[in-house]
């Protein structure tokens, strides 16, 4: 309710390590408090927002009454479309060096 807030964007990583379950943004805690900012911030009638890189939580969030939900992740984005580009031109039996991210 704070005058020249607008909105609240929730990252979902961020707050699972601030309340102590790093890694775990699904921990029913992280949901309960991620829903109850949600209605908070709508009750004062401000845009809720959050990032929602999994399709079941974009939806389940937007469910919950998130009015603007990120669906990517710009480095995340930037290497699916690396790895396409360079698939295209890879033979296809070419061996793959493992991934160290995600």
């Amino acid at each position: 309710a704070v005058e020249g807030v607008d909105a609240v964007f929730v990252g979902p990583a961020d707050l699972s390590s601030g309340l102590g379950h790093a890694g775990n943004p699904g921990h029913p805690e992280v949901q309960a408090r991620i829903r109850a900012a949600i209605e908070a911030t709508r009750a004062a009638g401000k845009v809720a927002g959050i990032l929602a890189p999994q399709e079941d939580d974009a939806r389940r969030y937007r469910d919950w009454g998130c009015q603007f939900v990120a669906v990517g992740i710009d480095i995340s984005l930037f290497r699916q479309a690396a790895l396409a580009n360079l698939a295209r031109y890879r033979p296809l039996d070419a061996p793959q060096a493992p991934s160290r991210t995600y």
